[in-house]
Protein backbone atom coordinates (compact mmCIF):
# COMPACT_ATOMS: atom_id res chain seq x y z
CA UNK A 1 0.00 0.00 0.00
CA UNK A 2 1.12 3.24 -1.06
CA UNK A 3 2.01 6.60 0.87
CA UNK A 4 -0.97 7.70 -1.59
CA UNK A 5 -3.61 5.35 -0.73
CA UNK A 6 -3.45 5.97 3.12
CA UNK A 7 -4.15 9.92 2.92
CA UNK A 8 -6.09 10.37 -0.87
CA UNK A 9 -10.00 9.01 -0.51
CA UNK A 10 -10.81 6.79 -3.38
CA UNK A 11 -13.54 7.68 -6.02
CA UNK A 12 -14.93 5.94 -8.78
CA UNK A 13 -15.82 7.14 -11.73
CA UNK A 14 -18.01 5.37 -14.91
CA UNK A 15 -17.92 6.78 -18.22
CA UNK A 16 -14.29 8.34 -17.68
CA UNK A 17 -12.62 7.70 -20.78
CA UNK A 18 -14.14 11.15 -22.51
CA UNK A 19 -17.23 13.69 -21.99
CA UNK A 20 -18.55 14.42 -18.22
CA UNK A 21 -16.85 11.39 -16.64
CA UNK A 22 -13.76 12.10 -18.04
CA UNK A 23 -14.09 15.88 -16.43
CA UNK A 24 -15.22 14.56 -13.43
CA UNK A 25 -12.35 12.04 -12.70
CA UNK A 26 -10.10 15.28 -13.74
CA UNK A 27 -11.94 17.09 -10.79
CA UNK A 28 -11.57 14.00 -8.11
CA UNK A 29 -7.78 13.60 -9.26
CA UNK A 30 -7.27 17.48 -9.04
CA UNK A 31 -9.03 17.38 -5.62
CA UNK A 32 -6.62 14.64 -3.70
CA UNK A 33 -8.76 11.73 -4.67
CA UNK A 34 -7.14 8.33 -5.96
CA UNK A 35 -8.93 6.70 -8.64
CA UNK A 36 -10.75 3.86 -10.24
CA UNK A 37 -11.86 4.50 -13.87
CA UNK A 38 -13.76 2.48 -16.30
CA UNK A 39 -14.87 2.32 -19.85
CA UNK A 40 -15.90 0.27 -22.75
CA UNK A 41 -12.61 0.59 -25.02
CA UNK A 42 -8.99 1.28 -23.88
CA UNK A 43 -9.47 4.66 -24.25
CA UNK A 44 -9.82 4.84 -20.31
CA UNK A 45 -6.24 3.57 -20.17
CA UNK A 46 -4.68 6.73 -22.25
CA UNK A 47 -7.26 8.69 -19.86
CA UNK A 48 -5.79 7.30 -16.75
CA UNK A 49 -2.23 8.75 -17.85
CA UNK A 50 -3.75 12.17 -17.70
CA UNK A 51 -5.30 11.98 -14.42
CA UNK A 52 -2.19 10.48 -13.11
CA UNK A 53 -0.18 14.22 -13.52
CA UNK A 54 -2.54 15.20 -10.70
CA UNK A 55 -0.58 13.03 -8.51
CA UNK A 56 -3.46 10.57 -8.21
CA UNK A 57 -3.04 6.78 -8.09
CA UNK A 58 -5.47 5.30 -10.87
CA UNK A 59 -6.61 2.75 -11.51
CA UNK A 60 -8.55 1.41 -14.34
CA UNK A 61 -11.22 -1.81 -15.61
CA UNK A 62 -12.14 -1.62 -19.07
CA UNK A 63 -15.95 -3.44 -18.80
CA UNK A 64 -19.00 -3.03 -20.75
CA UNK A 65 -21.49 -2.34 -17.93
CA UNK A 66 -24.69 -2.28 -20.40
CA UNK A 67 -24.03 -5.82 -19.51
CA UNK A 68 -24.46 -7.77 -15.63
CA UNK A 69 -21.06 -9.17 -15.99
CA UNK A 70 -20.07 -5.94 -16.76
CA UNK A 71 -20.80 -4.35 -14.01
CA UNK A 72 -20.01 -7.37 -11.35
CA UNK A 73 -16.49 -6.79 -13.08
CA UNK A 74 -15.87 -3.24 -11.82
CA UNK A 75 -17.57 -4.46 -8.86
CA UNK A 76 -15.24 -7.34 -8.19
CA UNK A 77 -12.55 -4.74 -8.65
CA UNK A 78 -13.50 -2.44 -6.18
CA UNK A 79 -13.70 -4.92 -3.02
CA UNK A 80 -10.29 -6.12 -4.42
CA UNK A 81 -8.66 -2.69 -3.84
CA UNK A 82 -9.34 -3.37 -0.09
CA UNK A 83 -9.98 0.44 -0.18
CA UNK A 84 -13.34 2.21 0.83
CA UNK A 85 -15.23 4.19 -1.58
CA UNK A 86 -15.30 7.73 -0.36
CA UNK A 87 -17.30 8.88 -3.87
CA UNK A 88 -18.85 7.38 -7.15
CA UNK A 89 -19.88 9.15 -9.73
CA UNK A 90 -22.07 6.66 -11.47
CA UNK A 91 -22.15 8.76 -14.95
CA UNK A 92 -21.75 5.75 -17.92
CA UNK A 93 -24.62 6.39 -20.29
CA UNK A 94 -25.45 6.49 -24.08
CA UNK A 95 -28.25 8.12 -26.51
CA UNK A 96 -30.35 6.83 -29.19
CA UNK A 97 -32.06 9.86 -31.42
CA UNK A 98 -34.91 9.24 -33.86
CA UNK A 99 -38.27 8.30 -34.87
CA UNK A 100 -39.02 5.92 -32.10
CA UNK A 101 -41.86 3.59 -34.74
CA UNK A 102 -39.18 3.92 -37.43
CA UNK A 103 -36.45 5.02 -37.28
CA UNK A 104 -34.78 3.70 -34.35
CA UNK A 105 -33.80 0.08 -33.47
CA UNK A 106 -34.70 -2.08 -30.73
CA UNK A 107 -31.46 -2.91 -29.49
CA UNK A 108 -30.17 0.23 -29.56
CA UNK A 109 -32.82 1.11 -26.60
CA UNK A 110 -32.92 -2.03 -24.89
CA UNK A 111 -28.81 -0.95 -24.36
CA UNK A 112 -29.82 2.16 -23.63
CA UNK A 113 -31.51 1.20 -20.87
CA UNK A 114 -29.37 -1.37 -20.16
CA UNK A 115 -26.38 1.00 -19.76
CA UNK A 116 -28.63 4.22 -18.80
CA UNK A 117 -31.04 2.59 -16.29
CA UNK A 118 -29.87 -1.22 -15.35
CA UNK A 119 -26.33 -0.94 -14.95
CA UNK A 120 -26.91 2.51 -12.45
CA UNK A 121 -29.12 0.58 -10.15
CA UNK A 122 -27.25 -2.49 -9.91
CA UNK A 123 -23.44 -0.51 -9.32
CA UNK A 124 -25.56 1.19 -6.59
CA UNK A 125 -26.72 -1.93 -4.91
CA UNK A 126 -23.72 -3.05 -4.67
CA UNK A 127 -21.53 -0.24 -3.34
CA UNK A 128 -24.22 2.13 -1.71
CA UNK A 129 -24.53 -0.81 1.01
CA UNK A 130 -20.99 -0.64 1.63
CA UNK A 131 -21.09 2.87 1.88
CA UNK A 132 -24.22 2.62 4.52
CA UNK A 133 -22.19 -0.15 6.46
CA UNK A 134 -19.58 2.32 6.73
CA UNK A 135 -21.89 5.41 7.64
CA UNK A 136 -20.02 7.72 5.02
CA UNK A 137 -20.04 8.10 0.99
CA UNK A 138 -20.94 10.47 -1.70
CA UNK A 139 -22.92 9.02 -4.78
CA UNK A 140 -23.66 10.95 -7.97
CA UNK A 141 -25.62 10.15 -10.69
CA UNK A 142 -25.75 11.37 -13.73
CA UNK A 143 -29.55 12.46 -14.88
CA UNK A 144 -30.04 15.43 -17.81
CA UNK A 145 -32.00 18.49 -17.69
CA UNK A 146 -34.04 15.96 -20.32
CA UNK A 147 -35.39 14.43 -17.23
CA UNK A 148 -37.70 16.98 -16.30
CA UNK A 149 -39.62 16.82 -19.85
CA UNK A 150 -40.72 14.11 -22.37
CA UNK A 151 -38.50 13.78 -25.22
CA UNK A 152 -40.08 13.13 -28.46
CA UNK A 153 -37.20 11.90 -30.84
CA UNK A 154 -34.98 10.52 -28.15
CA UNK A 155 -38.13 9.42 -25.89
CA UNK A 156 -36.63 6.42 -24.13
CA UNK A 157 -33.54 8.48 -23.58
CA UNK A 158 -35.03 10.83 -21.73
CA UNK A 159 -37.09 8.12 -20.14
CA UNK A 160 -34.16 6.54 -18.75
CA UNK A 161 -32.78 9.66 -17.37
CA UNK A 162 -36.09 10.69 -15.76
CA UNK A 163 -35.74 7.32 -14.07
CA UNK A 164 -32.18 8.05 -12.88
CA UNK A 165 -33.35 11.93 -11.57
CA UNK A 166 -36.30 10.18 -9.50
CA UNK A 167 -34.37 7.11 -8.47
CA UNK A 168 -31.56 9.37 -6.97
CA UNK A 169 -34.01 11.43 -5.08
CA UNK A 170 -35.94 8.52 -3.88
CA UNK A 171 -32.30 6.81 -2.78
CA UNK A 172 -31.35 10.11 -1.22
CA UNK A 173 -34.37 10.23 1.08
CA UNK A 174 -34.06 6.92 2.06
CA UNK A 175 -30.11 7.40 3.09
CA UNK A 176 -30.68 10.73 4.91
CA UNK A 177 -29.80 8.93 8.41
CA UNK A 178 -26.85 7.36 7.01
CA UNK A 179 -24.00 9.39 6.23
CA UNK A 180 -24.49 8.75 3.07
CA UNK A 181 -25.31 11.65 0.15
CA UNK A 182 -26.93 11.19 -3.30
CA UNK A 183 -26.72 13.87 -5.63
CA UNK A 184 -28.44 14.10 -9.09
CA UNK A 185 -26.09 15.79 -11.58
CA UNK A 186 -29.04 17.45 -14.31
CA UNK A 187 -26.50 18.79 -17.79
CA UNK A 188 -27.94 20.59 -20.51
CA UNK A 189 -26.63 19.86 -24.11
CA UNK A 190 -22.44 19.63 -23.71
CA UNK A 191 -20.27 19.73 -26.30
CA UNK A 192 -19.05 15.64 -26.04
CA UNK A 193 -19.43 12.95 -28.95
CA UNK A 194 -22.87 12.01 -27.11
CA UNK A 195 -24.88 13.71 -29.76
CA UNK A 196 -22.50 12.45 -33.17
CA UNK A 197 -22.84 8.91 -30.87
CA UNK A 198 -26.65 8.95 -31.07
CA UNK A 199 -27.15 9.85 -34.52
CA UNK A 200 -28.52 13.83 -33.52
CA UNK A 201 -25.98 15.56 -35.67
CA UNK A 202 -29.10 16.49 -38.26
CA UNK A 203 -31.18 18.29 -35.34
CA UNK A 204 -31.20 21.55 -34.00
CA UNK A 205 -29.39 20.85 -30.73
CA UNK A 206 -26.59 18.96 -32.55
CA UNK A 207 -25.53 21.94 -34.58
CA UNK A 208 -26.23 24.30 -31.73
CA UNK A 209 -23.79 25.61 -28.95
CA UNK A 210 -23.12 23.24 -26.23
CA UNK A 211 -21.85 23.67 -23.14
CA UNK A 212 -18.12 22.82 -21.70
CA UNK A 213 -18.28 19.47 -20.36
CA UNK A 214 -15.38 21.04 -17.99
CA UNK A 215 -17.83 23.49 -16.46
CA UNK A 216 -20.24 20.90 -15.67
CA UNK A 217 -18.12 18.60 -14.14
CA UNK A 218 -16.93 21.33 -12.24
CA UNK A 219 -20.69 22.49 -10.73
CA UNK A 220 -21.23 18.10 -10.69
CA UNK A 221 -18.29 17.83 -8.29
CA UNK A 222 -18.67 20.96 -6.19
CA UNK A 223 -22.74 19.83 -5.59
CA UNK A 224 -21.33 16.37 -4.71
CA UNK A 225 -18.68 17.35 -2.10
CA UNK A 226 -21.15 20.28 -0.58
CA UNK A 227 -24.21 17.47 -0.21
CA UNK A 228 -26.75 18.90 -2.54
CA UNK A 229 -29.56 16.66 -3.88
CA UNK A 230 -29.36 18.01 -7.55
CA UNK A 231 -27.71 20.16 -10.06
CA UNK A 232 -29.06 21.82 -13.16
CA UNK A 233 -25.53 22.18 -14.63
CA UNK A 234 -23.96 24.25 -17.32
CA UNK A 235 -24.77 27.56 -18.83
CA UNK A 236 -26.82 29.97 -17.20
CA UNK A 237 -29.13 29.70 -20.69
CA UNK A 238 -29.10 26.09 -19.46
CA UNK A 239 -30.25 26.31 -15.91
CA UNK A 240 -33.06 28.93 -16.89
CA UNK A 241 -34.53 25.99 -19.27
CA UNK A 242 -34.15 23.61 -16.49
CA UNK A 243 -35.72 26.15 -14.16
CA UNK A 244 -38.37 27.15 -16.83
CA UNK A 245 -39.17 23.28 -17.58
CA UNK A 246 -40.22 22.49 -13.62
CA UNK A 247 -43.12 24.80 -14.28
CA UNK A 248 -44.35 24.25 -17.72
CA UNK A 249 -46.66 21.59 -18.64
CA UNK A 250 -45.85 17.96 -19.99
CA UNK A 251 -47.28 18.62 -23.29
CA UNK A 252 -45.55 22.32 -24.03
CA UNK A 253 -42.16 20.80 -22.48
CA UNK A 254 -42.43 17.84 -25.30
CA UNK A 255 -43.30 20.41 -27.93
CA UNK A 256 -40.21 22.53 -26.75
CA UNK A 257 -37.95 19.58 -26.76
CA UNK A 258 -39.34 18.45 -30.29
CA UNK A 259 -38.20 21.77 -31.83
CA UNK A 260 -34.75 20.74 -30.95
CA UNK A 261 -34.13 16.55 -31.44
CA UNK A 262 -36.42 16.13 -34.47
CA UNK A 263 -34.52 15.39 -37.69
CA UNK A 264 -33.91 17.69 -40.34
Amino acid sequence: MTNSSLTRPLAVVTGASNGIGYELARQFAQKGFDLLVTATGASINEAAQAFKQFGANVETVQADLATYEGVETLYSKIRSMGRPVEAIAINAGVGVGGEFSHETELNDELNLINLNVVSSVHLAKRVVKDMVDRGKGRVLFTSSIAALMPGPFEAVYAASKAFIHSFAEGLRNELKHTGVTVTSLMPGPTDTNFFHRAGMDDTRVGANKKDDPAEVAKQGFEALMTGKDSIVAGSPMTKLQGNMSKVLPDTLNAELHRQLTEPS
